[in-house]
C-alpha cells in the first residue's frame, strides 16, 4: 500500500489581506511582491499538496482551533480535558523553579524556624503542620487561593492550558512552602485535578 502523506498545508486565499513579512524566518528577494511571494511557495509545494490526502485552511482558525482539529483527526486517545498539576514547593534563596506558571510567596506567614522545637523539623512532620495551619494569615490566604481557583481552571481549560504548575515559595523551602504546597494539592485534588506534588528544597540548609 502506497504510503499516505498527510501534511498541513497553509492555504492563502486570493483575497486575504497578506501580514508583513518582517519577523519571519525567511525574508523574500528585495524586488519580490509578498503576495508573488505566496503564490511562488505554493508552486513549489504543489507537488506535496497533491499527495497528501487532508489539507486544513487554516485562514480563519486560531492556534487553539488549529490544536483542536489536528488533535481531533489525528490522536487515538481520548482528548484529555483536565489540567495536568505540578505542585512545587521551594526556597526562595535557592531560586524560583523557571517553569512555574503561578508563583505564591507565602513568606509573610509565621515561620517555625524562629520556633526552636520546629526548626529541625520540616512540613511534612505534623507538628510543623499544625503551627502554620492554625494561623488566620494561613486560613486567609488558602481561602482566597481556593476562590481564584473557581475563575483560573476553567479559564485555562477555555484557553487551551493543559499543564499548571504552582510553585510556592517560602525562605527555605523546608516549612511554610511545604505545608502549603500540600494544601494546595489536596484543594486541587479535590476539583478532579491529577496532581504531582515536589519539595524541592525540604532537605536543604
Amino acid at each position: 500500500m502506497a504510503e499516505v502523506v498527510r501534511r498541513r498545508f497553509q492555504r492563502y486565499l486570493a483575497d486575504r489581506d497578506v501580514p508583513p513579512a518582517k519577523g519571519r524566518r525567511f525574508a523574500y528577494p528585495p524586488n519580490l511582491l509578498v503576495i508573488d511571494g505566496i503564490a511562488r511557495e505554493r508552486a513549489l509545494l504543489e507537488s506535496m499538496r497533491a499527495q497528501a490526502d487532508l489539507v486544513i485552511d487554516t485562514s480563519d482558525l486560531t492556534v487553539h482551533e488549529l490544536r483542536d482539529r489536528i488533535v481531533g483527526t489525528f490522536s487515538r486517545q481520548p482528548r484529555e480535558t483536565r489540567l495536568q498539576a505540578m505542585v512545587v514547593s521551594f526556597g526562595y534563596k535557592f531560586g524560583i523553579p523557571m517553569d512555574a506558571d503561578l508563583v505564591l510567596d507565602v513568606r509573610f506567614l509565621p515561620n517555625p524556624h524562629w520556633v526552636e522545637e520546629l526548626r529541625p523539623l520540616v512540613g511534612t512532620d505534623e507538628r510543623v503542620r499544625e503551627y502554620v495551619m492554625t494561623r488566620q494569615a494561613t486560613k486567609d490566604f488558602l481561602d482566597r487561593f481556593d476562590e481564584m481557583l473557581e475563575v483560573l481552571i476553567p479559564g485555562y481549560l477555555t484557553e487551551g492550558k493543559r499543564y499548571l504548575t504552582v510553585a510556592i515559595g517560602c525562605t527555605g523551602g523546608r516549612h511554610r512552602s511545604v505545608v502549603v504546597g500540600d494544601e494546595i494539592a489536596g484543594m486541587l485534588r479535590r476539583r478532579g485535578l491529577p496532581v504531582t506534588v515536589e519539595h524541592r528544597d525540604i532537605d536543604r540548609g
